[in-house]
């Protein structure tokens, strides 16, 4: 399973976060795609659209649970994808911002 840590995530690295609309509504990390993993399948278009043409997608959730499930199914489509380590628990935890849809201070649900 392809992994980076959150300290390793660069300003511009494409973020994909896949938990449910009431995490993301409490709080995520700016400039993030949300699409949940309960809607990813179908809703698969939309991150093919958003992505960087032959550009890594840093996949992240919670704690890396379900980041790590899409990560396997985006490797498995030919997607050069990797798993947040510790997903936005972490990211917290580093102090990397964490916002709501409208600009405000956010926390990890």
């Amino acid at each position: 399973m392809p992994t980076v840590a959150v300290a390793d995530l660069k300003d511009g690295d494409f973020l994909l976060d896949v938990r449910e609309d009431d995490e993301w509504k409490a709080g995520h990390a700016e400039g993030a795609l949300h699409i949940p993993i309960s809607d990813f399948v179908a809703r698969y278009g939309e991150l093919t659209e958003a992505a960087p043409q032959d550009g890594r997608v840093h996949v992240i959730c919670r704690s890396g649970g379900r980041s790590a499930q899409v990560t396997m199914y985006l490797a498995q489509q030919g997607v050069d994808a990797v798993n947040v380590d510790g997903g936005m628990q972490v990211w917290e935890a580093v102090g990397r911002p964490v916002v709501t849809d409208d600009g405000q201070q956010g926390f990890v649900l």
